[in-house]
């Protein structure tokens, strides 16, 4: 059996480590960050302290799963290819204002998949540093999957020849071009 070319192939769970800091603004009493991953961390019922300062607390707050697919391999090159290698982790505020607590929703090493949650803007995305171990799981998996797609330019139209469509009439513009004796 053969699988399919977007079939998930190699998925890793990492714990997401997110710093709550206090700010000094006028309507913010703190802001939070995603700040590291831990790979291959357990699950989490409860939020775990990791880790305290003057002006912070980090806390493991979930493990998402990162997922790895053949199709993407490019975005992936491109992300080892940065002098900094990433991990992009989506928090989401959360939608009620009596339930506080912000939730780790997302864990990827694409690029283009962290553009689309930035898009949006409605959610918090940082890269955080891609431990070397990730790294090497990430490379692996690029050496086995990867093939080079070459790029093939698109042939445009001749807009003489195109169809009139939805049998609307000609524009005195379009009318320079088209013959409408050559129309349906």
């Amino acid at each position: 059996m053969t699988s399919a070319p977007s079939e998930i192939r190699k998925s890793l769970p990492v714990g997401v480590i997110a710093e709550r800091r206090r700010i000094a603004h006028p309507w913010q009493e703190y802001k939070w960050l995603p700040v590291a991953v831990i790979p291959g961390a357990g699950p989490v019922d409860e939020w775990i302290e990791v880790g305290k300062g003057d002006n912070f607390v980090r806390y493991h707050i979930a493990t998402l799963a990162v997922e790895l697919f053949r199709v993407e391999t490019e975005a992936y090159k491109a992300n080892l290819s940065n002098p900094r290698p990433a991990v992009y982790v989506v928090l989401r505020e959360p939608e009620d204002e009596d339930d506080p607590v912000i939730r780790a929703v997302f864990a990827t090493v694409s690029p283009y998949e962290a553009q689309d949650y930035m898009d949006t803007g409605e959610d918090i995305v940082e890269a955080v540093t891609m431990p070397d171990d990730m790294i090497a799981w990430v490379q692996a998996f690029i050496d086995m999957h990867h093939e080079d797609i070459p790029f093939k330019k698109r042939k445009r139209k001749n807009f003489k020849e195109e169809e009139r469509i939805f049998g609307k009439e000609l524009s005195p513009v379009e009318k320079r071009f088209f013959d409408p004796d050559k129309l349906n």
